[in-house]
């Protein structure tokens, strides 16, 4: 199996689409370099990689909007095909097995999720007992277990 990971944003906002009874998210990652050219000159390339996610978590895709920056991974195919004037093109798609927010571009942290988890979700994580402040741990700061 081939595995890729891409890490970039959003060029429009995902569509879901039915086929043969299965719920596909499409959208398209735009990952882009820059990069030195042989004279020195700073130049940026851009690689669109079209993205199909099949799952019934479709709950996501209001998150993916236009210019949000995430991390997707799958298996990737590259097709040719012949353009209209008749010269060869390719394209590259991503059969998508994960996908991660990563951050809008009007999230001013600069990264990071931007899904917030609901205040009962970490209650029930942590069993809903007390979590002890920093300040209230008494076992010694640098004795450590290993």
């Amino acid at each position: 199996m081939i595995k890729m990971q891409v890490i970039g944003r959003l060029g429009k906002d995902c569509t879901v689409n039915t086929v043969n009874g299965k719920n596909v998210m499409n959208f398209t990652v735009a990952h882009s370099e820059k990069y030195k050219d042989s004279q020195g000159n700073l130049q940026e390339k851009t690689i669109w990689v079209d993205c199909a996610y099949w799952s019934d978590r479709t709950a996501v895709a209001q998150y993916l909007t236009k210019g949000t920056q995430v991390f997707v991974e799958g298996q990737p195919e590259a097709r040719s095909f012949q353009r209209n004037d008749g010269t060869p093109g390719a394209s590259l798609s991503l059969r998508v097995r994960e996908v991660q927010l990563l951050g809008s571009k009007n999230d001013n942290s600069g990264g990071g999720s931007a899904y917030q988890q609901p205040s009962n979700a970490s209650n029930a994580m942590s069993g809903g007992g007390h979590v002890p402040a920093a300040n209230e741990i008494t076992e010694p700061v640098d004795d450590l277990p290993f």
